[in-house]
């Protein structure tokens, strides 16, 4: 079975990324990541973000795109970005709404973004956080979303959000299969002195588990790792995070 490429969320590494754009790239590349995801408002010219990744040899597998870049008067802008990228997956990082029916219209909103973005070989997705496994009424509002999203719409599944939020990250992800065309690799404690702290390998998401799901029923083209803790120097961190994954076999 084809491996699974592991891209890096570049939110993992904003400040290294701000501070030396290149070097931090050709780093991501030599540690032997794939890809990356890029996240945020670009504060660079489309041109610059398309020459490192041509430079470095990596794989832009995504673009963490906040909801007002989507919007009737800055689509056309986001579109021209990631067409210069090579970008397939444009991903909301982030939604608000208010119950149930909140959540249903939004999931009607993100299925029309789907349908505008497929002229472009693009598609969208939503990324979780904790909150969304909180139950109003006794039912989860990601599972009002997902429910009401067409196949096309991405579930970019974050493992420690997940378990931060008190979900089963393996029930979450096969109730809906064939939907984690990318997945967030988050490591997560649930000791809550922990939290997100560990690294991969020493939490507690079912890595394993987690892989043969990807592997036989996710659907899923690219794997992304994301630590956000200032503990353990970010490059460093995430460089132990991808080792720990190439021995579990990813």
């Amino acid at each position: 079975m084809p491996r699974i490429p592991i891209g890096l969320e570049m939110y993992s590494v904003r400040n290294e990324f701000a501070a030396a754009p290149l070097a931090t790239m050709q780093a991501i590349k030599a540690m032997g990541y794939d890809g990356v995801e890029f996240a945020g408002d670009p504060r660079y010219c489309p041109e610059f973000y398309a020459a490192l990744l041509k430079q470095t040899g990596l794989v832009c597998c995504g673009w963490h795109t906040g909801w007002h870049q989507v919007q009737p008067d800055t689509l056309a802008n986001t579109l021209k970005l990631n067409q210069a990228v090579g970008n397939r997956y444009i991903i909301i990082p982030g939604l608000t709404a208010e119950g149930h029916q909140g959540w249903k219209e939004m999931a009607h909103k993100m299925n029309a973004l789907a349908d505008q973005l497929a002229p472009f070989g693009m598609r969208t997705g939503y990324h979780n956080h904790a909150g969304d496994f909180a139950a109003i009424d006794g039912k989860t509002t990601w599972d009002t979303f997902m429910e009401n999203t067409w196949r096309k719409v991405i579930m970019q599944l974050d493992t420690g959000n997940a378990l931060a939020g008190g979900a089963d990250v393996m029930q979450v992800l096969n109730t809906y299969p064939g939907r984690c065309d990318t997945i967030h690799l988050k490591p997560y404690s649930t000791d809550p002195e922990k939290a997100y702290k560990p690294l991969i390998g020493d939490d507690d998401v079912p890595w394993q588990e987690v892989f043969q799901f990807c592997q036989e029923k996710g659907n899923t083209e690219w794997a992304i790792v994301e630590y956000e803790c200032p503990e353990i120097p970010a490059l460093e961190a995430v460089d132990q995070c991808l080792k720990a994954l190439r021995k579990m076999g990813w």
